[in-house]
């Protein structure tokens, strides 16, 4: 299966079919050559060693053959060569304790001569023994300044005995497709290499986190690239090469680099605070549908559309609520919800920010003060069948595939529903109906069309009233057994 993969020591990078010869004269201006450019920065762009040495005690000698049988002697050796490679004394003390190493090695590239170094987080994940080794061959121990797994990016810091050649970030939002670009790194161990191609596109989203905006690529990039340097013409920095899109682990010109301007702001804060301190919203949204904006009556699907509100995020005091649909944030326009935690992430804490929204059909603006993202605790998720006969016995009501039923003592025990859930239980779904995708036993409907319901009747009604009205979807507001709501937009087929 095609995957997706940030190769624990790969990244993106090109080189295009039949060179750079033949692309057309107009495009290529003084492309026929990056001799200059290359030597120019090659300097500026390091290996990675990374290694995790761990203390283990040494395995039990293998089982031997029988004394006296003609292999005895030649297992005897076998392992006594075994023992030795691994760092065991080939005999003696089974409890000894030894060392192990696990390598990786990736690219990185210098930032500042005094010695800080910008690499891929994956690259140096889990490792106490880092190494940069410059181009002649200077290996120079690092330290982690900080890192941040969220947009894959890690500061290190080397101690030289002279300054370094380094290189400057450039504006990766200026870069257009099919512009020409140049990456240089050390795939599969063989030391600096330069290849070379065009930005294939830009904002890719290969769900590798939440804040994904890749340039993809088609400059090879293979393992042992990653955290190694994209370059424009002018030997500016514009993205990081962190992951490609390959059947086997190697390159297929489909390659990935987190923009300079995604990861400028968090190396900044990396070297000041040593971690990252992002915006907070304290929303919980999901991405506007074409059935949900049908339901809504928003015509082009756009925007984030608002699922819940933290209770202790700065959200609710400042007048957001479940429903609204917000379109713009601090300037920027939302037109997908994926673009909006990439806006608040990237706004400073405790600014006062413009968020624009949309409450019933209608534009209205708020100002929030943002507060600080922390991490998210993760939550276990239930495995729950689909089935009806494993469904609660009080009375179900059928409503346009929906068994419902009410959210009952054996409701709530049979499923896990936190006592602060409320609203209308689904006992089952009919599979083929409009909500068998969408809704599953042990969900909770807790509005229809922004309207609280309470009993099963409630949600059969209300329902039916918009399907009497015209209406070919109505919007459930929808709860989880652990409170974690969504909006379902059901056809009322």
């Amino acid at each position: 299966m095609t995957v997706v993969s940030s190769l624990p020591r790969a990244a993106a990078a090109l080189i295009l079919a039949g060179g750079l010869a033949a692309a057309p004269a107009a495009a290529k201006g003084n492309m026929d050559s990056l001799a200059d450019l290359a030597a120019s920065v090659t300097d500026a762009v390091v290996n990675i060693s990374a290694a995790q040495v761990t203390e283990e005690k040494q395995a039990s000698v293998a089982p031997k053959p029988a004394p006296g049988t003609p292999l005895d002697d030649l297992f005897e050796q076998f392992f006594k060569r075994q023992l030795g490679r691994h760092g065991g004394s080939g005999g003696g003390d089974e409890d000894a304790p030894r060392g192990r190493r696990a390598n990786s090695l990736g690219s990185g590239f210098i930032i500042d001569g005094a010695g800080i170094v910008i690499t891929n987080n994956h690259v140096i994940e889990g490792a106490n023994d880092i190494t940069v080794i410059l181009t002649d061959g200077t290996k120079l121990k690092a330290e982690v300044v900080g890192k941040d797994s969220k947009v894959d990016v890690a500061v290190l810091k080397v101690t030289p005995t002279h300054p370094l050649k380094s290189v400057p970030f450039g504006d990766s939002d200026a870069m257009r497709v099919g512009d020409a670009v140049m990456a240089v790194g050390n795939p599969f161990g063989l030391g600096g290499t330069v290849t070379a191609g065009i930005v294939s596109a830009r904002n890719r989203n290969i769900d590798s986190g939440p804040y994904d905006n890749y340039i993809q690529t088609d400059a090879s990039i293979n393992k042992g690239n990653s955290g190694g340097p994209l370059f424009d013409m002018k030997g500016e920095v514009i993205g990081i090469n962190t992951a490609i899109l390959s059947p086997s682990g190697g390159s297929i010109g489909i390659g990935f680099a987190t923009p300079s301007d995604t990861v400028l702001p968090i190396i900044a804060q990396l070297r000041e605070f040593h971690e990252v301190r992002r915006g907070w919203l304290g929303v919980r949204i999901q991405p506007v549908t074409d059935d949900i904006a049908e339901a809504l009556g928003l015509g082009t699907p756009h925007g984030a559309l608002v699922a819940g509100i933290d209770d202790k995020g700065p959200a609710g005091p400042a007048g957001l609520k479940k429903g609204d649909v917000i379109v713009g944030f601090d300037g920027h326009d939302v037109h997908e919800s994926r673009d909006l935690p990439k806006f608040v992430a990237g706004a400073p804490v405790g600014k006062d920010v413009v968020v624009s929204i949309l409450r019933d059909g209608k534009p209205q603006e708020l100002t929030v003060k943002l507060g600080r993202l922390d991490a998210p605790v993760e939550k276990a998720s239930l495995d729950r069948d689909q089935g009806a006969a494993d469904a609660p016995k009080s009375a179900v009501q059928q409503a346009f595939g929906l068994g419902l039923g009410t959210l009952d003592d054996a409701f709530r025990k049979r499923y896990g529903v936190k006592d602060s859930v409320k609203g209308v239980a689904v006992a089952t779904v009919e599979p083929g109906s409009a909500g068998a995708d969408k809704l599953k036993p042990g969900d909770v409907v807790v509005e229809v069309n922004q309207v609280a319901v309470g009993d099963p009747g409630d949600v059969a009604a209300k329902m039916k009233a918009v399907k009497d009205g015209g209406k070919k979807t109505a919007l459930l507001l929808v709860s989880n057994p652990q409170g974690d709501v969504r909006y379902v937009a059901l056809t009322l087929n």
